[in-house]
């Protein structure tokens, strides 16, 4: 069998979580100039964001998700260096219903204020230890080895209404975000970006990202 088809046919067994991986990863395009509908879209209806005097970016993802795992590391470097300018926020998604109980850990960690002590190991949890996080003693596990939370406190804050109140207006905006997929980030409440648009290019999202928030500051400047 030739080199050539043994290698397309390892390229056709890439899973779609595969090839977003690569898309995110990918070389960033030098002096790019993007373009909507192409390499982002344009939400037809703003929607209001929750930093005034600032660029809003936000990242709508999931802790189920194998892609927004993979995005985490590139993306944690990005805002690392994050302008004065450019509020950033994280927003759970609800694509899929198997997803709810990763809004209402991500919530539930808001609400203790431990997401930063949080994050990183209930994505290893998912994505290397393989535990499965939909049984609420599990993620209470993880809130206790990670933050120091009590099992009980956590049940307790994972089963209320504040928690089931955040969850819900998160699938709200994610719709109004109009979001199929992810991770996709959100720049000012105005323009998409989803690594799908990019799958098979060399132009990273944030590289993307980037362009928007220029654009965003030159709107304001032109105003």
């Amino acid at each position: 069998m030739s080199t050539s088809l043994t290698i397309g046919r390892a390229v056709r067994r890439l899973t779609l979580p595969v090839l977003l991986v690569l898309a995110y990863l990918a070389v960033p395009a030098a002096g790019a100039e993007f373009e909507a509908g192409v390499h982002y879209e344009v939400l037809p209806i703003p929607v209001d964001t929750m930093a005034p005097g600032k660029i809003e970016v936000v990242e709508v993802f999931s802790y189920g998700c194998p892609a927004c795992f993979s995005f985490d590391t590139p993306l944690s470097a990005w805002l690392a260096q994050l302008p004065d300018d450019v509020a950033f926020r994280r927003m759970p998604a609800m694509v899929r219903q198997d997803w709810v109980v990763f809004a209402q850990a991500f919530y539930s960690a808001e609400l203790l204020g431990v997401s930063e002590r949080v994050h990183t190991p209930l994505f290893e949890a998912v994505h290397l230890r393989r535990l499965d996080m939909h049984d609420p003693n599990m993620l209470a596990t993880v809130f206790r080895d990670a933050a120091g939370v009590d099992q009980d406190e956590f049940l307790k804050v994972f089963e209320s209404f504040g928690v089931r109140s955040k969850t819900l207006q998160a699938d709200a905006q994610g719709r109004m975000y109009r979001v199929t997929g992810v991770p996709t980030m959100i720049v000012d409440g105005k323009y998409r970006v989803y690594g799908g648009m990019l799958q098979g290019t060399n132009i990273r999202p944030l590289t993307v990202v980037d362009y928007l928030i220029d654009k965003c500051r030159a709107e304001v400047a032109s105003r």
